[in-house]
Order: structure tokens, then sequence, then C-alpha cells
């Protein structure tokens, strides 16, 4: 199922006590409740401006009924596409070492074989 990520206007969010946060979160728990097991709520990141959600569901459809139904804005979502993170370079960078290694045995063989 696609990931998306939502942003969300919200003036002052910075700002918002951790009751008030509790209160969101409880507001949106209580709503995917309803929902069913369609659509899921990973984690969000609040700025000073702006709140930032990932969810799981099948399409943008389905998110912008459980901004509806919560009462929050989602003033854009985006299918996310690909991940990345510090492994990502670990990985890249042990794939091109390996690629090397390739070629000079490659290179070795070829020189051998003449």
């Amino acid at each position: 199922m696609p990931t998306y990520v939502i942003e969300r206007e919200f003036p002052g969010a910075g700002r918002l006590s951790p009751e008030e946060l509790r209160a969101i979160s409880q507001k949106s728990c209580a709503v995917l409740d309803d929902m069913g097991p369609g659509i899921q709520w990973l984690q969000s990141h609040i700025t000073n401006d702006k709140i930032y959600c990932v969810y799981i569901a099948p399409d943008e459809q389905t998110i912008r009924q459980h901004a509806k139904l919560g009462g929050f804005p989602a003033d854009r979502i985006s299918e996310v596409k690909a991940m990345i993170d510090p492994t990502t370079a670990e990985h890249a960078a042990q794939a091109a070492h390996n690629t090397q290694i390739a070629g000079n045995n490659r290179s070795r063989l070829q020189g051998e074989s003449r």
C-alpha cells in the first residue's frame, strides 16, 4: 500500500502544548478507528507553522476523508516514491566497491586467458 506525506498548514503548531498535541492525536486515532484498517498513521513532525504527517493508505482520497472527518487541514498530499537514510549511502558505497572488484577480476582473468 502507498505511503503518503501530508502537509498541514497549522499556524502556531510549534507552540502547541503537550495536552493540545495529545488531543489532536486522540481525535486522529478515533477517526482512524472508525475508518477501519485501510489507513494507518505512522508519525507526524511538528514545525513552527505546519504539521507533516506520514500515513499508509490505499489512495489520496482516503487521506482526504480522514482529514475531513477529523477536521484537519490537508493542504498537500504527496505519495512517497522512495526513502533514503544514512544506510543508503553505505549500500551504494558497498555496491560501487563490489563493482570495482568485479571489474578488476574480469581484467585479470582476461589477461590470464591471453
